[in-house]
């Protein structure tokens, strides 16, 4: 049987795979790996320990510096990209002829690289970017952050035109899938990859709710505060937030209230663990672009999961959760689910959705049919 290589070139180290993107990235080498892939992982560095936990689901593992610094921030490409060149990536890529997949629009500097322009290339979307720089300069309270993500929201809807020269896109959501396809050509959804096998509901009833994010990210704060303010005021139903960055803003919201609990600093396991305990995952945002990971850990292994409309627009998964957008009806569909079990009708429908759709093997071989 003829080996089957592929190369990754990932925005970040994807482990420990503990948010959104690398989560994607880590379990797609892992799936891959799993069906028989040999795969060479290119990582820019962006803080994160060189893991040598990677080397079980990759051939190869090779790490490069990200060239960052201020005056990075007057090149006319997007800081996100014109800090992840490389030519020792380059060159790494040039001693075979192996397909390479690009993670991002953030890892897409050598995209149209013209000594690459022989080889077979993808590019994995994880959001229509200038969508999601937009999003957070509207989420974001401090004027230096707030300017520098509408400059990279401009610079990023400028340099998009680049996936052109890719002989592919796998787009990560349905919403994502119909832009991308609009623009250019083989365009193909291929779903978020994933920690969970399976669906697991757990018995019994929990007695709390919780949301959990990078609460360093404009967003995940805005959310949080969110639901301090406007859903749980007054409501007499704990709340426990976890996420690290959390902003003066939030901590002290969260101090004023006697029913919110922030939790920082906790590893996936206890994510994990905190998910299942909840009664309800509580998981709005005010971010549609992309599919949240958030979403699918709580769908596969939570009890009830109420959020609004951007968190499951257009991604197939709104009957499965309770959805409002008015904060006092969230506040009645929380109160209604704490005393409510997951009925068997419920689960059964969960899991003909979510492993259907959300199966990781089953996706990776779907890449493998198009990069073959």
């Amino acid at each position: 049987m003829t080996e089957r290589h592929l190369h990754i070139v990932s925005f970040d180290v994807p482990w420990p795979a503990n948010y959104g993107g690398v989560i994607d990235v880590y379990y797609k080498a892992k799936a891959l790996h799993d069906i028989g892939v040999r795969v060479h992982l290119h990582c820019f560095e962006y803080g994160r320990a060189r893991a040598v936990e990677l080397g079980q689901v990759c051939e190869t593992v090779h790490f490069y510096e990200r060239h960052t610094g201020k005056h990075q921030l007057l090149n006319s490409l997007p800081y996100v990209v014109v800090s992840r060149r490389s030519d020792e990536l380059v060159d790494r890529l040039l001693e075979d002829d192996h397909p390479i997949i690009f993670e991002g629009l953030h890892s897409c500097y050598h995209l149209g690289d013209p000594r690459l322009a022989s080889r077979k290339r993808y590019v994995r979307t994880h959001n229509v970017e200038h969508d999601y720089y937009e999003g957070l300069a509207n989420a974001e309270r401090g004027t230096f952050k707030r300017t520098y993500f509408v400059n990279e929201a401009r610079k990023l809807k400028k340099f998009e035109p680049v996936l052109s020269e890719a002989d592919g896109i796998f787009t990560i959501s349905p919403n994502d899938q119909r832009y991308f396809s609009q623009h250019y050509r083989n365009v193909k959804q291929i779903p978020a990859f994933h920690s969970n096998d399976r669906v697991d509901v757990p018995s019994g009833l929990g007695d709390f709710c919780f949301y959990h994010g990078a609460l360093g990210v404009p967003e995940n704060d805005q959310a949080a505060l969110y639901l301090v303010r406007e859903v749980f005021k007054g409501l007499p139903i704990p709340l426990v937030i976890a996420g690290s960055g959390a902003s003066s803003e939030l901590k002290s919201a969260v101090a004023k209230s006697n029913n919110v609990k922030l939790r920082e600093h906790l590893g996936t396991e206890e994510i994990t663990a905190l998910v299942k305990a909840a009664q309800v995952n509580v998981l709005p945002t005010f971010q549609s672009t992309g599919i949240k990971l958030k979403l699918l850990l709580c769908l596969f292994a939570g009890r009830h999961v109420v959020c609004n409309s951007p968190m499951v627009k257009d991604t197939g998964l709104e009957d499965l959760c309770h959805v409002h957008d008015d904060p006092d009806r969230m506040r009645l569909s929380i109160q209604a689910c704490m005393a409510q079990h997951c009925d068997g009708a419920m689960i059964e429908k969960r899991t003909a959705i979510m492993e259907q759709r959300f199966s990781n093997k089953r996706n990776a071989e779907a890449i493998l049919r198009v990069v073959r």
